[in-house]
Order: structure tokens, then sequence, then C-alpha cells
């Protein structure tokens, strides 16, 4: 079966800012049907964080043949998955994943008390037929006593609870190859996060190559201030493998969707995925439908 091609929102966050609807009719109309959502107002917004009553969203996305396979939850809070989950479900949406995470360095005490936290997450999705997956960026890939935070999150949390959504541009950017990382956990993923980087980046493709320290306590202001727009491309322009990626996505016997996440990018969000659109058409066992 092919890899479904979808989008990750928050790549046209932007553009979803100025207009939800004529946003979501373009996506719909560069040919992208499988969507995946980006609500980093959790606290507040019930749904993909732009305000828009769950009814209305749902109506949008039949008019314009659209469907939610995924949806980021930040901040990620028990007593508000109630309500967030009751948005998802009504928009057709079976499954929810964390934003971010980060963990006090060397903190093994922390990782495991959430990756409790996590399977609590996934019991009460699985308690309505959902799915709960966990979304990474580099910082999993620092070391506790010789394993991967990453390692310890998916070693400490139940594979029937807790999935993975990989992001194989931040493995890549960690020093780590993310197919390997596929085929270890073939069974756990269910997503995958997509993007490209420059050959001619400012940075060094491992953030642990002089960005940022291995032994590093990394938090949300560090992260965002090492973190440089100019080391993300459109898909195909830039030095990832991704045929290779896709090749072993086709053998993970969960994983249907490839989803292009443009965290930044020179041109106008619609545009850039336009462009992204284009370049993925020349890849191999994929599919838009």
């Amino acid at each position: 079966m092919p890899l479904r091609i979808g989008l990750q929102l928050y790549s046209v966050r932007r553009a979803l800012a100025e207009s939800t609807p004529k946003t979501l009719q373009r996506i719909s109309e560069l040919g992208f049907r499988y969507l995946e959502a980006a609500n980093h107002a959790a606290d507040t917004d019930d749904g993909i964080g732009f305000g828009v009553p769950a009814s209305e969203l749902r109506t949008m996305f039949t008019d314009l043949g659209l469907q939610i396979v995924g949806a980021h939850v930040n901040p990620l809070r028990l007593d508000r998955l109630p309500a967030l989950l009751d948005y998802q479900q009504e928009i057709g949406c079976h499954q929810i994943g964390n934003d971010i995470e980060f963990f006090p360095r060397g903190d093994r005490d922390h990782v495991l008390r959430r990756a409790d936290f996590f399977n609590q997450v996934g019991q009460l999705c699985a308690d309505r037929g959902m799915r709960f997956y966990y979304h990474n960026h580099y910082q999993e890939f620092q070391n506790i006593d010789g394993e991967a935070v990453y390692q310890i999150i998916l070693e400490h949390t139940d594979p029937q609870l807790v999935f993975v959504e990989m992001d194989t541009y931040w493995v890549t950017r960690a020093g780590h190859n993310p197919i390997e990382w596929m085929q270890r956990y073939p069974e756990r993923i269910v997503l995958l996060h997509q993007k490209d980087f420059p050959a001619a980046a400012p940075q060094p493709i491992s953030m642990y190559d002089g960005v940022v320290d291995i032994d590093d306590d990394i938090d949300m202001p560090l992260f965002e201030s090492v973190e440089d727009p100019l080391c993300f491309t459109e898909i195909g322009t830039g030095v990832l493998p991704i045929q290779e990626i896709i090749n072993t996505a086709l053998t993970l016997p969960h994983l249907e969707y490839m989803l292009l996440e443009q965290d930044y990018s020179r041109y106008h969000d619609l545009e850039s995925i336009e462009r992204s659109r284009d370049a993925f058409r020349a890849y191999h066992g994929i599919s838009w439908t």
C-alpha cells in the first residue's frame, strides 16, 4: 500500500491565521487531503488553535474533501483532554500527539514520570477508541546512563497506549539515522513528519556538532535561541534521503501517512507547500488519495 502524503497545518500557520477557510480551500486545490492540526493554545482552545467551532470545521473538511488524521496538543493536560478529545472526535480525528517535550539533563526519574503520564493520556484516548502518539525533536536523543531519552520513553510506555510520530528531520539533527530508529520500533510508528535540510545550511546537520552541547540542559529558551530558519528547506531541495525513508516506511505495518511539515520558509506558506508538493511527486511509493 502506498504511503499517503499529508500536511501538518503548522506549515501554513500564518495563512490560517489570516483566513482559515481560504487557506483550507487552497490546501485542497493543491491536492492535499490528509491533515494534522497543531493546537498550541490547548489550554483555552479545544480545537485546532484558531477558534473555529468543531461543527463549522467539520463542514469545511467535508466540503473540501479533507480528512484530519492527527492533532498536536500543547499544552498536554489531563484536565483538558475530555474537551479536546470531544472536539477531535467531532471533526473525525482519531489520534492526538504531543507537540514538544523537554527533559532536565540527566534526570531519568523525570523521563519515567513523563512516560507514566503518556500512558495515562494513551489510556484516556484508548477509552474513546482513539490513539496517542509521541512526536520528537532532537533533545530526546541525549543519553542518560547510556540510553537515549527516546529509547527510555518507548521502553517504559505501553505499546498499546503510546504510539510514535517520528520526525525524521529532527532525528537526523540529533546525529542519528531515522531509518535505523524506524526499523527498531516498526510496530509503534503510525505517522512520519518529513521536511528537508539545505546543503548550504548555516549550521551542521547535527545539532550536537557545535550548535548545542550534548550535555546541555535543553529547554524552550535554548531550543528557540539556536533554531535557525535557514536550516529548513522545501522537500527535494535538501540533503535528506527522502526516498530511502519512504522505502523503509512502506515496510512498517501501521504507518499510513507521511506529513509534510515546513517549520520555516523564505516563501509564503502556500507557495512553500506547493513547491514541496511538486517535489514529492518525483518520489516512488506515495499516494495523494
